[in-house]
């Protein structure tokens, strides 16, 4: 009886050390991961290729990590030029916009991992002289690390963008009086997509 008294005191003690130990692992699990700054090349470069130079658009963005899953997003930006209707309408006129948003990692297992795939949601918000539209986004990509100087890593990756336009009329979808052309959305529409791809420095 006394044998058997030991061994579940020794087993108990040793199920504590370990709980112990985890719980240390857990505390020492870092809060905040730093924060990548990102230029969306994509942006720069597709936008007036494929609208014939009329369009263009520049945009940089900043997420930070935080307990590991969680990367809260801005993404500044100023974007416009010549947009056409048919043949009868056109706008000419630049903006600035930006975007709010919060991005998780639902692949994140080790912490010490410098990739990320993101998805998660934005608001955003133009700015321009007569009007402004405000819009929804469901986003996911990616961010993948490429190398590493010192404490600073450079970065790749882009992200699909499903963008739903909120400052809209019932049963229509585009409004005679305002801007054909949204900054940071897209030609003016009940929905638009979207595709960015970016480098970045994390710091």
């Amino acid at each position: 009886m006394g044998y058997r008294l030991w061994v579940i005191g020794l087993a108990i003690l040793l199920g504590m050390g370990a709980y112990a130990a985890d719980s240390t692992k857990v505390e020492k699990k870092p809060i905040y991961g730093g924060m990548t700054l990102k230029f969306d090349v994509g942006a720069a470069v597709l936008t007036p290729a494929l609208n014939k130079g009329r369009l263009q658009q520049y945009e940089l963005a900043m997420n930070w990590q935080v307990i590991n899953r969680l990367y809260p997003t801005l993404e500044l930006g100023y974007a416009g030029g010549k947009a056409t209707r048919g043949d009868s309408l056109s706008y000419n006129d630049f903006g600035g916009y930006f975007r709010a948003g919060l991005d998780i990692n639902p692949l994140k297992k080790h912490p010490e991992s410098p990739h990320a795939m993101l998805i998660g949601i934005r608001v955003g918000t133009d700015f321009q002289p007569k009007r402004i539209d405000c819009w929804g986004e469901i986003v996911a990509g990616c961010q993948v690390q490429l190398a590493q100087v010192g404490k600073t890593g450079f970065y790749m990756g882009w992200m699909g963008r499903l963008k739903i336009l909120f400052t809209r009329k019932d049963g229509q979808t585009a409004d005679e009086m305002a801007p054909i052309y949204i900054p940071g959305f897209g030609k003016r529409g009940n929905i638009a997509w979207g595709l960015s791809y970016h480098v970045g420095w994390k710091f």
